[in-house]
Parts: C-alpha cells; structure tokens; sequence
C-alpha cells in the first residue's frame, strides 16, 4: 500500500475511532505509530471543516442520511470529501481510487461502490465549479 492510502487509511480509522469512542482524533493518532503527517493534516481539516464536509456529503448521498451510513464508511467519506473540497492540488480520480480502496481494506461489504458513487459526484462539481 503506497504512503498516502496508509495516512488516508489511518486518518479513516482514527476519525472513526474518536467517533465510537467519543474523543478527539488527534489523540488517537498520538497514540498510533503508523500515523505519519499527512494523516494528522486531514484529520484537522475534517476536524475543522466537519459541518462542511457532512453537508456536502448529505447532498451527494441521495436518500442516505449521514446518521444511517456505517461510522466507518462516513469517516473515510470524511477524508476524501475533506481532500476534494480542500486539497486541490490533488487529482480527484486518485482521491477516489485511494477511498474505494480504503473502502475494500476497512469498509462495509458496500462501502466501494457506494463512495465511488458519491464521491464521484461530488468530483464532478469540484471540476466544473471554483467553489463546491
């Protein structure tokens, strides 16, 4: 697994750690050696962008509240809407690519196709639109 799917990977589980549990996610990835920097980067900016990221989410999911998906499937949504709407110097394509696989290696048995599907709409607006 190349670097970034392992921070995307890590940052996914600590996001959904600190949910389940009811703590902060950068104490989760103080707590995790294989946590590198560019985890600890889009933990903040979902942890700082969360009403944002969730908004964009609940719009592109169609008839699935973020309440009803998995806690595991909606943090490694988190992470790459968090990438689409803020890391643009990032391909989207990959962001997405990066999730689904994520998605294979710690998501519900439906997670791939289903975060394929919105985030590839949200993709769509972020390469027509300056501003998702």
């Amino acid at each position: 697994m190349r670097t970034r799917t392992k921070a995307r990977q890590r940052a996914a589980e600590a996001l959904y750690e600190a949910e389940v549990r009811s703590v902060d996610a950068n104490e989760v990835i103080e707590r995790n050696p294989d946590a590198n920097e560019y985890t600890a980067h889009i933990v903040d900016v979902v942890q700082a962008n969360t009403g944002r990221i969730d908004e964009t989410i609940s719009t592109y999911s169609q008839s699935w509240s973020l309440d009803r998906m998995p806690a595991v499937d909606r943090a490694i949504l988190r992470v790459a809407v968090a990438e689409l709407l803020f890391e643009h110097e990032l391909d989207s394509a990959v962001i997405i690519s990066e999730a689904v696989e994520v998605a294979a290696n710690i998501g519900s048995e439906e997670a791939g196709k289903f975060l394929n599907g919105v985030l590839g709409q949200v993709a769509s607006v972020r390469n027509t639109q300056s501003d998702l």
